[in-house]
């Protein structure tokens, strides 16, 4: 199976959606709510939202082409951020946001995320950037080792909002020269 990154079309909105589907509950601390899950990817990862992802000229999205299937994504969002506990602990500005990145669980251990984040750092240096920042659940583990590897330090910490639980995120930036 060959891939390539590639920046999403408006025609990959379906599909980002599904994989979406698929991977956001894989970084959602174990006692999340199935529910909370499942409004979250309606509300905020579904075919409409990815469309309007699509034609928002500070968003980015890159996908991880398998021959036609999409088997991974990293959403940049280039303006600033509005939490100010976030605006708080940045350094690298003007700095891009790496809202969403993720790969298909069939696709981990592989290289397809260190590929993924190095085009998405690309992405914002190309974009103008000085830093990339993200926000990580504080309890997964194995994303914030693979944050650390790829150049990423914690600054800070943000809350984010599951449903009815509010969550306690890593907030971690890099520059995107090193």
């Amino acid at each position: 199976m060959t891939h390539q990154i590639r920046t999403a079309i408006a025609d990959d909105a379906g599909r980002l959606a599904a994989l979406a589907a698929i991977t956001f509950p894989l970084a959602c601390p174990p006692e999340s709510r199935p529910e909370d899950i499942a409004a979250h990817v309606a509300n905020t990862l579904s075919e409409a939202n990815f469309r309007a992802y699509l034609a928002d000229p500070a968003v980015t999205v890159l996908v991880i082409d398998a021959d036609g299937d999409l088997r991974g994504y990293s959403l940049l969002v280039a303006r600033p951020t509005r939490d100010p506990e976030v605006a708080a602990v940045l350094s690298e500005l003007p700095c891009t946001e790496l809202s969403k990145c993720y790969v298909h669980p069939e696709h981990h251990g592989l290289g397809a995320s260190a590929e993924l984040m190095h085009a998405s750092i690309g992405a914002a240096a190309a974009a103008g950037a000085r830093g990339l920042w993200l926000g990580v659940n504080s309890q997964n583990a194995r994303a914030i080792r693979f944050y650390e590897k790829s150049g990423f330090r914690k600054v800070g910490t943000k809350s984010f909002q599951l449903g009815n639980t509010v969550e306690h995120d890593f907030v971690m930036e890099r520059p995107v020269a090193l």
